[in-house]
């Protein structure tokens, strides 16, 4: 069963971040189940995943709004440092041998959906202007295909 259920309303209408979070969301609920299996060594690898996963994500939503001209870069990776320093305490814990993955999943569930209703939802019209204006919205050309290779490889 899963932890957090993908739904319509969490799409951005860009289909390359829609894949992202959508994996965010698998790998919270990854972490529910290898928590919910009382083996600590892979809930803490699916964590660390999960962890890097998102980094590597933070990175990629940032280099799209840089590319877009989004006004707000700023505050959004700010917002995306502060989450960052929460979860870097999470891991610290984890590898202390806190089981941690209850109380992260509460925070990840309720940050991720408010994340990406709220802040994602506003850069997306920048995003899905400049992605248009390239004629890339749903294929992996020019610089969305250049981030793509960058942070995905």
């Amino acid at each position: 069963m899963s932890y957090l259920h993908w739904s319509s309303d969490l799409d951005t209408g860009i289909d390359v971040i829609d894949k992202q979070h959508r994996r965010i969301v698998d790998y919270l609920n990854e972490l529910n189940s290898a928590n919910s299996s009382g083996d600590q060594a892979v809930t803490n690898h699916v964590l660390n995943e999960l962890v890097d996963y998102t980094l590597t994500h933070f990175a990629f939503e940032e280099e799209l709004q840089e590319k877009a001209g989004y006004p707000f870069l700023k505050a959004h990776k700010r917002v995306h440092e502060i989450f960052t320093k929460r979860i870097a305490e999470f891991q610290r814990r984890a590898a202390g041998g806190e089981n941690v993955a209850p109380e992260l999943l509460s925070m990840l569930k309720i940050w991720l959906v408010n994340h990406i209703k709220g802040d994602d939802a506003d850069y997306a019209p920048s995003v899905k202007k400049a992605l248009n204006l390239e004629g890339t919205v749903d294929k992996t050309g020019g610089w969305l295909g250049s981030a793509l290779k960058k942070f995905f490889g």
